[in-house]
């Protein structure tokens, strides 16, 4: 296939001041016999978590027998687009990120519309990127009013004016299949402040003709259209192992509770898999975006994350639902290795932050020296309507 270079988002945060390269580093580990690709990183801010707004968007994805490429693109920019909403802030915080993910067009979906929701509205960016790589093609019937219709009327949609609510729906045939009328609910949607952008995966005269502008135009989203057979090439830079190596370190910082805990651990694990699986550029992507706690929570399984959002939890945790290095322990002692965790995923996310930092920088020269323009891949569209659409809704990605 033809590849597609990437062009970098523009996403500014704020950042901390960093030393020498040399200094920045998370292990010692043989760092010269790993070839490496990199795909556009955003840079992590300092986050002061938003609690009243949200940042909540729903993909929906064509399954149809042609669209194995799309699919393909979404598993490679998954962490990318989760990367640029973490840069958005409003009013000086940024919200949390809620991801949601939809399949249509599916022969093999027991339902007349062909239609599922994969994944609700949802922080656990484990669980959407699991959902995601077990997607499977096969042939159907695309009816894109009617996912529309599912997704806007049965997710989790926050009440508040503040949270900006995306749809995307991606596909390749005319957007006004089915008996649902598409422009009905794109506008019923848009009257709750969720706005639809569509994705037409082919020449953008062809999406124009078969109402994916329209539908886009009723929505108050964008418009793009993609080659969605082309794949993603990546810009090697001088940050990627370090950061990769972060990773190992990170999953050490969490201490898994309950009936599941083991099992959302090892979910965890097979997740990084999976995105290094697809580049090691998306499994740097997913690092940045593990580092950040406005999107990448754990509180239904870390005792970490759930500690910081219920300082009262550990002293009612029965101790059978703690791993076997808890059972046992005193309520302080269990709290003190809670602290200890906790002070360690800090360092180690701030140390994600600065080499993030450089990373991005080196990808901009690199894209400047290069030059030229590219048509857009599926994430690049996302990510360029979300910083437009954020500007429009009164947040800022600086």
């Amino acid at each position: 296939m033809t590849t597609l270079k990437i062009l970098t988002i523009a996403t500014g945060a704020v950042f901390l001041s960093s030393g020498n390269l040399s200094d920045i580093r998370c292990s010692n580990s043989n760092r010269s016999d790993r070839e490496t690709q990199v795909q556009n990183a955003s840079v992590a801010p300092t986050i002061t978590v938003g609690k009243d707004n949200k940042i909540q968007v729903a993909l929906l994805l064509d399954t149809s027998n042609s669209m194995d490429g799309l699919i393909d693109q979404a598993k490679s920019r998954l962490w990318s687009i989760v990367n640029t909403l973490t840069t958005l802030k409003y009013n000086g915080q940024t919200p949390q990120v809620e991801i949601a993910l939809y399949e249509y067009g599916n022969d093999g979906i027991r339902d007349e519309n062909y239609i599922r929701q994969v994944t609700p509205l949802t922080q656990d960016l484990d669980l959407v990127s699991e959902k995601l790589f077990a997607l499977r093609t096969n042939g159907g019937n695309e009816y894109c009013g009617a996912v529309i219709r599912d997704a806007s009327m049965n997710l989790n949609w926050d009440g508040n004016e503040k949270s900006m609510k995306l749809i995307y729906i991606a596909g390749n045939e005319s957007f006004d299949q089915g008996k649902i009328d598409y422009k009905e609910v794109i506008s019923k949607a848009k009257n709750k402040n969720i706005y639809t952008n569509t994705i037409f995966c082919g020449s953008r005269e062809e999406g124009t003709q078969t109402f994916w502008q329209n539908g886009a135009t009723v929505g108050g989203g964008k418009y793009f259209n993609i080659d969605s057979d082309k794949k993603v090439i990546y810009i090697k830079t001088p940050y990627d192992i370090r950061i990769s190596e972060c990773n190992a370190r990170l999953n050490d910082t969490y201490i898994y509770y309950g009936s599941h805990g083991s099992e959302y651990k090892l979910k965890q694990v097979a997740q990084d898999k999976n995105a290094e699986v697809q580049s090691v550029a998306n499994y740097v992507e997913r690092t940045v975006a593990k580092s950040r706690k406005n999107a990448y929570q754990n509180d239904h399984w870390d005792l970490v994350d759930k500690a910081e959002k219920d300082a009262g939890f550990i002293a009612t945790v029965k101790d059978d639902a703690l791993p076997a290095e808890l059972k046992g322990k005193s309520t302080e002692e269990i709290k003190k290795a809670v602290a200890v965790k906790s002070a360690e995923r800090g360092k180690i996310q701030k140390e994600i932050e600065e080499l993030s930092k450089k990373r991005q920088e080196y990808i901009d020269a690199e894209m400047k020296k290069r030059g030229g323009t590219d048509s857009d891949d599926l994430g690049k569209a996302i990510q360029r309507s979300v910083i437009d659409q954020a500007a429009r809704n009164g947040y800022t990605s600086k």
